[in-house]
């Protein structure tokens, strides 16, 4: 395993993101809702569902097929997901501005052509997703039920 895969590990070390990774994570999210970021980032905006307080964090949009989808390198255990999951699936993205969207959970069988071009979008990823983005087909979709996938729809 390389350093910067280590310590994309390291940053995400139990499913959660430790000190130094909410501060980049702040800082990615700032740059990404303000339109500062490549245009594949953006700023996920979610209720928390114990807070009820807005939570945002930076994302990678994968666009496949024409259409845009949020994939959980963490998988299902991530904070945001379960946030969504709650919200029953409205949300905000921000890049430069704000659009309110409803998020979709993609079927498991669906999913491995989608985490395959999120891992090409997404190099910080890679060290959570257990296929390599060259991978067979089949490796994504094996792996696939292991990491949730959202549809973006425009409300």
């Amino acid at each position: 395993m390389g350093l910067l895969r280590a310590s994309d590990r390291w940053l995400y070390r139990g499913g959660h993101p430790n000190a130094l990774a909410r501060l980049l994570n702040r800082g990615w999210a700032t740059a990404a809702g303000a339109g500062w970021a490549p245009r594949s980032m953006a700023t996920l905006e979610v209720v928390g569902r114990t807070t009820g307080a807005p939570v945002s964090l930076p994302v990678v949009v994968a666009d496949y097929g024409g259409d845009d989808y949020l994939v959980s390198m963490l998988g299902d255990e991530a904070q945001w997901v379960r946030n969504v999951r709650a919200a029953d699936g409205h949300a905000v993205l921000r890049r430069g501005r704000r659009e309110a969207v409803e998020l979709h959970e993609v079927p498991a069988a669906l999913r491995g052509p989608i985490l395959r071009r999120y891992l090409d979008l997404a190099p910080g990823a890679r060290a959570h997703v257990e296929v390599d983005r060259r991978a067979p087909d089949a490796e994504f979709v094996r792996v696939a039920p292991d990491y949730p996938v959202f549809k973006v729809t425009r409300s």
